[in-house]
């Protein structure tokens, strides 16, 4: 009503700003009863539409949210989809205290008593009583997600394995050995009819791997990984599979960008960040440095794709001179005190290389850490040998210098026996291993990622960061709503113990680095475009110390994420309060 009689789109503007300042100024002063859980949903849908509907925040994320209401209630249309409709629904829901948040689908159905009514050990029973509901309800999503441990999943990799093997023409002892794993990388047409020969590929995904083969684009899958894989595509291997065969779109926009890939993608302009060669720095005490910038295996979502030609590229290892450049940096620069040794992948290099540049590493008296980023873990585990790991252990010297190693699993499909194997190798040296998991559509299922947390501190893994799928154009379809890491965190990450969830989810601001999303005042929400993407304002993590311009950030819309979720046979419903976290 506000709306249609407005003649204007300003005095609309003046209208709903004076409505909702009168709502929130009636419910401040407690002249309408209201619940305080419902008043929570209600002050946080009236901060970010006030932000949505202001002048400012439409012209720095260049949309006017409103234009568009005012357009379909005066002129009975507007040109927005139903994204940009189910955004605003759920706000007006919020301000009329309606909002499909309680009860919540985990707890739909049990009956919370009223504490309040009762103490001591009574009091004390009903909750226990009450909070093994609650687990029991987590267990029934937890069930759903089986790690590469459970014997069932074991058995069936063992017939995958020697099903490889056979193909291969080779036995266990080649299995067995790093070197022969790099080897037999499956990076070529040759290796895609390998592929096919093991496992039975979708056509989407064959022709996409095809194409990327033909026009240069990064592929490759090394035999360990190949055998996480279901022989016929399942949920189980959904996640794995889609972490190395690119989608028909990824590879297009990689080969339409050909010329220019190094701009087009490097979305955290580490051009622009890059004081010397192999060294990128973003913040005052830590940088890295990449002697190695390919990998045994390629991540379909790799930051660094403008990079990479091809795994194990000849050209990857840089040349000695400029390694030891970058090293001679770090001595000139005393503000660092710690290392993170990354690529690529640096445990690519052969044992007497990694040991040269630790042992001139360590040899810096400034720096207090030294960090090893590798996905070997999951994808090649034989790389990391007892002849390794006691390099690697050389290097910690506790009361002088940690050492640790920062991996990235994704999924507990990716957990296996020799995976186990490789990471008691790593501790029995004294190293500590955290992993960094990058979160995307297809690891964002409810408790998905919990279930990762918990078989990752069953093995000795420390969960450390959870990244906000990078906002790279040529990987949307792997992107997941901030929104939904902000839920996942509060209704999942949060009811399990606090060892299990020491992960930070994050959002990488280009240039600058990483932004914690849950603090609320680093980031907010100014603005829908007509297709229902939410527009943030990320402040960088130099807010309150220096003066830095915010980033401008268009996420993928909550309607066309559950609707994919639909697709793989998940129930909105599970999902619903994911309107309301901003």
């Amino acid at each position: 009503m506000l709306l249609k009689e407005s003649k204007s789109l300003e005095s609309a503007r003046n209208k709903v700003a004076r409505y909702i300042e009168a709502r929130e100024w009636t419910y401040a002063c407690d002249v309408s009863e209201i619940e305080t859980w419902d008043y929570v949903l209600f002050k946080e849908a009236i901060r970010t539409l006030k932000n949505v509907i202001s002048p400012k925040n439409e012209r720095i994320s260049g949309t006017s949210s409103l234009e568009n209401l005012w357009k379909a209630a005066t002129d009975g249309d507007s040109d927005v989809g139903d994204d940009f409709i189910d955004e605003f629904a759920h706000f007006f829901k919020a301000l009329k205290m309606k909002a499909d948040v309680y009860p919540s689908r985990l707890m739909e159905g049990i009956d919370i008593p009223n504490f309040d009514e009762f103490e001591g050990r009574t009091a004390g029973v009903m909750r226990s009583d009450y909070l093994d509901q609650m687990g029991e309800r987590m267990d029934r999503y937890l069930s759903r997600y089986k790690s590469g441990l459970d014997p069932g999943i074991i058995e069936k990799r063992d017939e995958n394995r020697r099903r490889i093997l056979d193909i291969l023409n080779s036995n266990e002892d080649d299995w067995q050995d790093w070197r022969w794993q790099f080897r037999h990388v499956f990076k070529d047409i040759q290796g895609l009819e390998t592929i096919k020969r093991a496992i039975k590929l979708d056509e989407e995904h064959e022709a996409s791997i095809r194409l990327a083969l033909e026009n240069h684009v990064p592929f490759g899958v090394t035999p360990h990984y190949l055998h996480l894989m279901d022989k016929e595509p399942s949920d189980m291997d959904y996640a794995v599979r889609r972490q190395v065969f690119p989608p028909l779109s990824y590879v297009e926009n990689m080969i339409a960008h050909r010329k220019d890939k190094k701009w087009a993608f490097d979305f955290m302009r580490e051009r622009d960040t890059s004081p010397i060669d192999l060294i990128t720095r973003r913040y005052p005490r830590v940088a890295i440095v990449k002697p190695y910038e390919s990998c045994p295996q390629i991540c379909v979502y790799c930051q660094r794709n403008w990079e990479i030609s091809s795994p194990l590229m000849a050209s990857a290892l840089a040349p000695m001179e400029k390694i030891e450049a970058a090293i001679d940096w770090f001595y000139e620069h005393e503000e660092m005190m710690d290392v993170l040794l990354t690529g690529g992948d640096p445990l690519v290099m052969d044992d007497s290389l990694i040991d040269r540049i630790l042992n001139r590493l360590s040899q810096i008296p400034h720096l207090k850490s030294i960090r090893v980023a590798s996905r070997t873990p999951a994808t090649v585990p034989q790389r990391l040998t007892e002849e390794l790991c006691e390099i690697l252990g050389s290097y910690q010297e506790l009361g002088r210098r940690n050492l640790c190693l920062v991996t990235h699993f994704m999924h507990p499909y990716e957990v296996t026996p020799e995976t186990l194997a490789a990471i008691i190798r790593v501790k029995k040296t004294g190293i500590e291993i955290y992993n960094q998991q990058v979160f995307t559509f297809a690891n964002s299922r409810k408790f998905e990622t919990s279930s990762l947390r918990i078989i990752l501190k069953q093995i000795g893994v420390d969960p450390y960061y959870t990244f906000n799928m990078k906002g790279k154009t040529e990987m949307e379809d792997y992107a997941v709503p901030i929104a939904r890491i902000l839920q996942e965190r509060k209704e999942e990450a949060r009811l399990l113990p606090g060892i299990f969830r020491t992960d930070e989810p994050v959002f990488n601001v280009p240039g600058l680095g990483k932004d914690h999303l849950r603090a609320w005042q680093n980031h907010e929400l100014i603005g829908i475009t007509s297709e229902g993407r939410r527009v943030y304002s990320f402040l960088p993590w130099e807010k309150n110390i220096a003066r830095v311009l915010p980033y401008i950030y268009t996420d993928v819309s909550i309607h066309r994420y559950l609707q994919r979720l639909i697709k793989r046979g998940e129930n909105p419903e599970d999902y619903r309060s994911i309107w309301y976290y901003y």
